[in-house]
């Protein structure tokens, strides 16, 4: 793990001290020493970046001092909006960290007529995967998180939604939008295709059959790389 910056509460004070295992990340593990120069965000203020000289070593805490503080944004050029049906929690979070660095603006899980009702999401342990990728990254958004109980209301909220479903109209590479519904394993129902049968559905250029979260990977790197 090599961090680009570090999210810290307490970034932006005139002097920073530093403890616990983010101390013996810095010391033990990147080796820093006095005078190195570091940079650091606050939750808070996410967009303003703060530099920091490193000027004291002591056996557990570190003495920061404050040495610039000005606004820079790191994000995707693009947006996008994943309506995503609910799947395997485990293969969620697989994908998260590469979903936060290439620039997803918004996951709207839905609960789907194939989804599995006993996945719970914990949209706080979901956060805490998106802060290191976005230290890891450089990013400096968050991912927006919420929840919807079925297709219809999320449509009925956002019509302009393109589906990813079996289709003959394929993923051109100038294809510019903003929100996209992927469904679970095993697809959508008879009755959810109807729902959204006035919607442009779209399918990726290939002849494998994705996973769920492949086709949610794949497509969100063709819209915003």
């Amino acid at each position: 793990m090599d961090l680009i910056y570090i999210l810290d509460d307490e970034a932006g004070k005139e002097v920073l001290h530093v403890r616990g295992d983010l101390y013996k990340y810095l010391i033990k593990v990147r080796r820093h020493k006095e005078g190195d120069e570091l940079k650091f965000r606050a939750r808070e203020n996410i967009e303003m970046l703060h530099r920091y000289r490193l000027d004291n070593i002591e056996s557990r805490t570190i003495t920061l001092s404050l040495i610039s503080s000005k606004t820079e944004e790191v994000k995707s050029k693009n947006s996008l909006h994943i309506g995503w049906c609910v799947i395997d929690v485990k293969s969620i979070e697989k994908v998260l960290p590469s979903l936060c660095e290439i620039g997803v603006d918004k996951i709207s899980f839905i609960i789907c007529e194939r989804s599995q009702k006993n996945f719970k999401l914990d949209f706080k342990r979901f956060e805490r995967i998106i802060e290191a990728s976005m230290q890891q990254s450089g990013r400096s958004s968050f991912i927006e998180f919420d929840i919807y109980k079925n297709i219809k209301d999320f449509i009925d909220k956002f019509p302009d939604t393109k589906v990813f479903d079996f289709c003959e109209k394929s993923l051109e590479e100038s294809s510019d939008f903003k929100r996209v519904l992927i469904g679970c394993e095993g697809g959508f129902s008879s009755d959810e295709q109807k729902l959204f049968s006035s919607l442009e559905s779209f399918r990726l250029n290939t002849p494998m059959v994705l996973r769920s979260e492949s086709a949610v990977m794949a497509v969100a790197s063709k819209i915003l790389l």
